[in-house]
């Protein structure tokens, strides 16, 4: 399937789409220069953004040292959760609403980085924390306007949140994530310096490269971008737009670099040059979905981290039972593959290749175990959870991670295929075990 064809323009069907992104600094030693831009921005009294553990971290200080050698004032706020939720979305915009800052500087991971997003968005246009969630969880209203500026500053390589408009929690009395989505969430600067990698354990290396993965291959399978009608007006288009040809090239690549890279990274921690490619890699893919967006293992994911009941895994904080993101989003996504594949057969075979599968052999009706093999052979080689089992989840559970999965409709809207509830069901239970 050639992109000409899949990409067909239909009748009364989306012509166009757009090309989105932050604006990024990559490269050993770019924390050092966060001041500076900090300044170019604007800013001159400074929410800093972490979590306790990544406080402590050299990142952090070399962040905070540089924006005060800069003459700016900072605050510091620790108190972010790891997989952030409601409350302490709230709280984080609590803090910045009565520091009156003029600009966000955050150092950590995805969850630092959509707290900073969603605490600037509150703090800058206040309402009640559903005004802006995504649809069917919240009331999904625009953001009113531009927001203070922020740096967002990575210190892992898996949710790209440096690169994009999402900003994802957990509604607790739901049990369920969801998130907020809106172009105005996009930092004004995203800084990529891949010495914050070299502190990472070997587990959340693994969990980071397969949320690249997953972001990666959901973006080149998701529904093509012409499969959507025309919107009304310019300003409609939707910041998620479906697979778009310079979103495929973003994440071929990287699904290529992960691929090529992780096993190396994973022994070699202390090697910049060996983590250096899969930050590059997290980059390209979060420009990449950024713009297509992601579908049904995403959506799978947030039931899954939800609903958690005792699981603590290694390397991540063990004061609350957790899925990471990466782990709950690749534990579905075999099962998904062997479903859709036939619906963007070439697509799968495309992404098995990148990961370093010979396809000459392979009919298109095995494209998608061809690259549910490919994943399972990588999350071996890993030491990932053999399955939804392995990190607490039974038969007896499917109908509520179903329940749970079917309002991520924003998400299973992009799949190549329609997905039913029948459809999560066997997705679940085929995802319980895979050797």
């Amino acid at each position: 399937m050639t992109p000409e064809t899949y990409f067909t323009r239909r009748e009364g069907g989306e012509y166009a789409y757009t090309i989105e992104a932050s604006k990024l600094k990559f490269g050993v030693g770019a924390i050092h220069e966060v001041g500076a831009d900090a300044k170019a921005l604007g800013m001159t009294r400074v929410a800093l953004f972490t979590d306790q553990r990544v406080a402590k971290l050299e990142h952090v200080a070399h962040a905070a040292r540089s924006l005060k050698g800069a003459g700016l004032g900072v605050e510091i706020y620790d108190s972010v959760e790891v997989e952030p939720t409601d409350r302490s979305f709230m709280a984080g915009a609590a803090f910045a609403r009565d520091g009156k800052f003029d600009g966000f500087v955050s150092v950590g991971g995805g969850s630092v980085m959509d707290t900073a997003k969603a605490a600037n968005l509150y703090a800058s246009y206040p309402a009640d924390l559903l005004t802006y969630v995504n649809k069917p969880v919240g009331e999904a209203q625009p953001v009113p306007g531009p927001l203070m500026p922020h740096i967002a500053c990575p210190t892992t390589f898996g949710t790209a949140s440096e690169c994009t408009g999402m900003a994802i929690f957990d509604m607790l009395e739901m049990e369920m994530k969801t998130g907020i989505a809106h172009r105005e969430l996009r930092p004004s600067l995203g800084i990529l310096d891949p010495t914050a990698l070299t502190t990472l354990p070997a587990p959340v290396v693994a969990a980071n490269a397969f949320d690249v993965f997953s972001h990666a291959i959901e973006s080149l399978t998701a529904r093509p971008y012409t499969a959507r009608p025309a919107p009304d007006a310019p300003a409609a288009r939707p910041l998620l737009q479906g697979a778009n040809p310079y979103s495929d090239m973003a994440c071929s690549e990287a699904i290529r670099l992960i691929g090529a890279n992780i096993e190396h990274a994973l022994n070699a921690p202390d090697d910049i040059s060996a983590r250096e490619p899969l930050m590059f890699a997290g980059m390209l893919a979060g420009i990449g979905f950024g713009n297509s967006g992601c579908h049904v293992p995403h959506a799978m994911s947030y039931a899954v981290a939800g609903l958690v009941r005792d699981y603590r895994p290694e390397g991540w904080p063990d004061d609350h039972a957790m899925v990471p993101h990466g782990i709950s989003v690749i534990l579905n996504a075999p099962a998904v593959f062997r479903l859709i594949g036939p619906a963007a057969a070439a697509r799968h075979l495309q992404a098995a290749q990148a990961m370093g599968a010979d396809i000459r052999n392979i009919p298109e009706e095995r494209a998608g175990e061809a690259l549910a093999e490919q994943v399972i052979r990588l999350m071996r080689v890993t030491g990932m959870p053999n399955g939804l089992s392995e990190v607490g989840y039974s038969d007896a559970d499917i109908e509520a991670l179903t329940d749970r999965t079917l309002p991520q409709k924003r998400l299973l809207d992009i799949a190549p295929r329609d997905i039913s509830r029948s459809d999560l069901q066997q997705l679940f239970k085929d995802s319980m075990r895979y050797w």
